[in-house]
């Protein structure tokens, strides 16, 4: 038997028979070539060191930022994000670059490209900020711990690696020329994130540290349940109490299995990550922030040290530091709204139907019941309680603006 193939060249149709061997070789070598660019993104795409201990514990893997990353375990995405609320779970956040910067300019080095006050900073304490641009855009959001040890310690993110990488290797080359002492280090260790409000319980067997006077954002180097130089800080991206855990790649498995012997404990993936940040108001890069966006619109000028907007010597400081003072025509804000679930890129309405902005993150609120989202607005209606609409299916839906957090945090200050 023979199978008819029709194509078309220049506007006319033709067809010929082909033998069915013909067609099996085909199908035969188009499977090899699906399997061939399977194995090539197989290879391209990085693992965390926990990536075989993932699959093991029932882990449904995702490609995310060019990782693969587990994005919920057995558990519904739902009860892994009350869990974590309730009592607690661990996030593999490993993908994440660490890095340390050394030497006497450090803080000079780091603060040329960010907005935050490191020199004011306490040893061991931390803060967030953002590596900016001349354009006064958000390049990325960063914690920069200033320790005791004589480096200061960064994490930035996974989908910026790449560019995060190359600008600091960019100016740590223009403050050597200059005769600056300074050098980088590029970390390759394992980072976890044990979060909820069970975490200091499960947490201080393993620590010979006093977790009661570790406070938020703040930082130790210890050892966790015998392993050693592992570095705890008491931050999150969930609004609960928390640690992130920089371990060495060697002891992360025994780490998680110590962990997870206590039945307070659980694993957690991408799916509740996500949902707990955005309960908790927190941005997400690339969605919610990006190079194209301020830090004024954004409402991140908390993260702006008043000596930093006095000397204007951040990137973009020219652009961002008249904002505060003058507005900008647009606002990030949460919101509220009924109907069906608001996602990315869904238009923000005014009462009477105009266009006003756009959501950044959206999704059903585990905790509340109801929808929840942030997104940029034209800023004559960023005001709290303001009632707008948006557009979902074609279709619009009650919306009001509202103050964010939408869930109260909890986060430690040693009260």
């Amino acid at each position: 038997m023979c199978s008819r193939i029709m194509f078309c060249c220049r506007g006319f149709r033709f067809g010929f028979r082909v033998p069915k061997e013909c067609l099996r070789s085909a199908r035969l070598e188009s499977a090899r070539r699906q399997d061939r660019h399977a194995s090539s993104f197989e290879a391209s795409i990085k693992k965390t060191a926990l990536f075989d201990f993932h699959r093991d514990q029932g882990g449904k893997m995702v490609a995310f930022a060019g990782w693969s990353m587990p994005v919920q375990y057995k558990d519904s995405h739902i009860n892994s994000h009350m869990h974590t609320r309730q009592h607690c779970s661990i996030f593999d956040v490993s993908h994440m670059l660490q890095s340390k910067v050394h030497g006497r300019d450090r803080v000079k080095f780091i603060e040329s490209m960010i907005v935050g006050d490191i020199a004011e900073l306490k040893d061991n304490q931390g803060t967030l900020t953002l590596f900016t641009n001349d354009k006064g855009g958000i390049n990325d959001d960063l914690i920069v711990t200033k320790t005791d040890q004589g480096y200061l310690y960064v994490v930035s993110n996974a989908g910026c690696a790449d560019k995060d990488s190359a600008n600091m290797k960019a100016k740590l080359a223009e403050f050597k020329a200059a005769g600056h002492n300074v050098d980088l280090e590029f970390l390759d260790e394992c980072l976890i994130a044990v979060q909820g409000p069970a975490t200091a319980k499960v947490l201080q067997p393993g620590l010979k540290d006093d977790l009661s006077k570790l406070t938020f954002m703040t930082s130790t180097l210890t050892s966790v349940f015998g392993i050693q130089d592992c570095r705890v800080t008491r931050c999150g991206y969930t609004g609960e109490d928390g640690v992130e855990i920089s371990v060495p790649k060697s002891g992360v498995v025994a780490l998680m299995e110590r962990l997870l012997a206590n039945s307070e404990v659980k694993l957690a993936g991408l799916g509740a990550r996500d949902s707990l940040r955005l309960e908790a108001g927190l941005c997400l890069y690339g969605n919610d922030i990006d190079e194209t966006t301020s830090p004024v619109e954004a409402t991140l000028v908390w993260t702006i040290g008043k000596r930093r907007r006095q000397a204007m010597d951040f990137p973009g400081a020219e652009i961002i530091v008249p904002q505060i003072k003058a507005k900008t025509a647009r606002k990030r804000v949460g919101l509220v709204s009924t109907g069906p679930p608001v996602r990315q890129h869904t238009p923000i309405l005014s009462p009477e139907g105009k266009v006003i902005g756009e959501v950044t993150s959206g999704c059903p609120s585990p905790c509340l019941k109801q929808n929840v989202a942030m997104g940029y607005v034209d800023s004559a209606y960023a005001k709290n309680g303001t009632p707008i609409q948006v557009e979902v299916r074609k279709k619009a839906a009650k919306a009001v603006v509202t103050k964010m957090p939408f869930v109260l945090t909890n986060y430690y200050s040693g009260k």
